[in-house]
């Protein structure tokens, strides 16, 4: 790849390079850059090539006879627009099926995110690719037995727990989870990682009014920590309604930790076989997939050892390739 006017060095490879707005306007509004005047540097640079990364593409690309992929996470906002705001939902209602129709190819990063892209966008299924995405590789790497003991003295947690980490959202459903542990009295402290909105305050209303003392809120950990949390943690359970992915969950099985999820959607995608998946909304499942994980010691060395062999498929060489299928079919 040429030199580029206005390249920033990113890593030590030759061919690759990032580019920035020059423009004072672009500069002061980068979203509109995005959105619009990153087309005309594309064609200036004689880009083969573009790949929208998260979601979408330039308005005016398709003028451009440039090719494009768009990769599309999900259609969240679509299956649950009471989360959004009007305005939010319209504008990537926009920018997604905008992004999708003009796109050479689109891929979709599940089968779960294909099916609702030729659901609600009427996308042709021929014209997408299922590339799936791999988790940070911090969460590869054994932290060792002592470090994570100092990591979890520091943050004032027990030695034992269950752990959820993700958003404290309604459609994530921590709130099932919990009525779950407290209907079971299972002895065991729940461990709580993510950013809060509204709904959390009904989960802590729940935990208060049950009495429950077992329950920690952790949020804006490094990565290390947490890949240190998912590490030392008995199970990860992922109670979510809905996801594009469900990349938490890939992270627990690198981190050779059990995990319970929901059943359907993307989460067999996402967990493989021998994760455990239960009905959100339905306690007693919860219950026994804890208990069993708790007490029967070979199915969970199985199901850890199991889990983290699928881990292997969502490598990054394995996607780099599936990637490069992609170009080379929209290239020619």
């Amino acid at each position: 790849l040429q030199k580029i006017k206005g390249a920033i060095s990113f890593i030590k490879a030759e061919n690759i390079q990032i580019i920035t707005p020059e423009f004072p306007l672009f500069k002061a509004f980068k979203p509109l850059w995005r959105s619009y005047g990153i087309s005309w540097q594309l064609k200036a640079d004689k880009i083969d090539l573009y790949h929208g990364l998260s979601n979408e593409l330039p308005f005016n690309i398709h003028n451009t006879g440039i090719k494009s992929v768009v990769t599309i996470h999900d259609l969240i906002f679509l299956r649950y627009p009471e989360n959004y705001k009007t305005i939010d939902r319209k504008i990537y209602e926009k920018k997604f099926k905008y992004s999708s129709e003009i796109a050479d190819k689109v891929i979709s990063i599940s089968q779960q995110t294909k099916a609702d892209l030729i659901n609600f966008f009427r996308i042709t299924p021929e014209k997408i690719e299922v590339v799936y995405q791999g988790c940070d590789p911090i969460f590869y790497k054994i932290i060792e037995k002592d470090k994570r003991r100092r990591i979890i003295e520091e943050l004032g947690l027990p030695k034992q727990y269950i752990l959820y980490v993700g958003t404290i959202e309604k459609r994530k459903n921590l709130l099932s989870l919990v009525e779950a542990i407290d209907k079971g009295k299972i002895d065991i402290p729940l461990v709580v990682v993510g950013k809060p909105t509204v709904y959390a305050s009904i989960v802590k209303t729940y935990i208060s009014k049950n009495y429950l003392k077992n329950v920690f809120f952790l949020e804006n950990l490094t990565l290390e920590n947490l890949a240190a949390l998912y590490q030392a943690a008995e199970i990860f359970i992922y109670p979510s309604v809905f996801e594009g992915f469900g990349l938490p969950i890939l992270e627990a099985l690198n981190s050779r930790v059990p995990v319970i999820t929901t059943i359907g959607g993307c989460f067999s995608e996402t967990g493989g076989v021998y994760t455990k998946y239960i009905d959100p909304f339905n306690p007693d499942e919860f219950i026994d997939a804890i208990k069993v994980l708790l007490t029967d010691s070979g199915k969970r060395e199985k199901i850890i050892e199991k889990g983290y062999r699928h881990a292997l498929k969502f490598r990054e060489d394995k996607i780099a390739a599936k990637l490069t299928d992609v170009y080379k079919k929209v290239l020619g």
